[in-house]
């Protein structure tokens, strides 16, 4: 894959993609996603957070993806993207299959793209801020964007703690690792759209990192 940092090209070949679920730092916001997630038939989680593995080619910059049936949705979380010792933020989608999760969660996340955006920031450059990383996203309905979803970092769980929690440091030893982070509720519930954007901001420079995509919709064959 081709990523830019700060203006430049980094080529990375992700070997492994971890997905972190439950991450909402305050156990009220769990218990809100836990009970958003109940209401189309999703199972609780057996702990929390917990951490998903996923194949690491379902990472993708493009602008479309495919999906079968319209029962998916996208979802912004902070992407943290590792290679050795070197590591950036970035901004990604955990785009579900929300029939498949009321199976099984950990199916459902291997069965859809992962979009993200191509900018990284460099680790180093953000870190000591990262709380106050805001994330946003929206949703097309009616022709008309609509907020979906929106919150700082400081809603999730420390990041250094699920870079712990997912040994990202061991699995990015001989290769680059991905890791998507968690998430926030959606305004209005949890719902497919077919086009949906986000945006990553750090207040205090003004740098944002942006990116949609359009959903298209595959039939559904029995």
């Amino acid at each position: 894959m081709q990523f830019f940092v700060e203006g430049d090209p980094l080529n990375l070949d992700p070997a492994h993609l971890v997905i972190a679920g439950w991450t909402a730092r305050d156990a009220a916001a769990i218990k809100h996603h836990i009970d958003e997630l109940a209401a189309i038939g999703v199972a609780p989680p057996s702990a929390t957070p917990l951490y998903y593995r996923a194949s690491a080619s379902l990472l993708t910059t493009a602008p479309a993806i495919q999906v079968v049936g319209r029962a998916s949705s996208g979802e912004v979380e902070p992407l943290i993207v590792q290679q050795g010792g070197r590591r950036w933020l970035g901004l990604g989608s955990d785009h579900t299959d929300r029939a498949l999760e009321a199976h099984s969660v950990a199916l459902s996340k291997q069965v859809c793209a992962k979009p993200c955006a191509p900018e990284l920031w460099p680790w180093d450059e953000v870190a000591g801020r990262l709380e106050q990383i805001e994330l946003e996203s929206w949703i097309e309905e009616d022709g008309a964007w609509v907020p979906y979803q929106g919150g700082t970092l400081a809603a999730i769980r420390p990041l250094a703690d699920m870079i712990e929690g997912a040994a990202l440091d061991h699995l990015a030893r001989d290769g680059a690792a991905a890791m998507l982070c968690g998430t926030f509720g959606a305004k209005g519930g949890v719902r497919a759209a077919a086009r949906f954007r986000m945006a990553m901001t750090d207040p205090a420079t003004g740098s944002r990192i942006s990116h949609d995509y359009a959903t298209t919709f595959l039939p559904e064959i029995a």
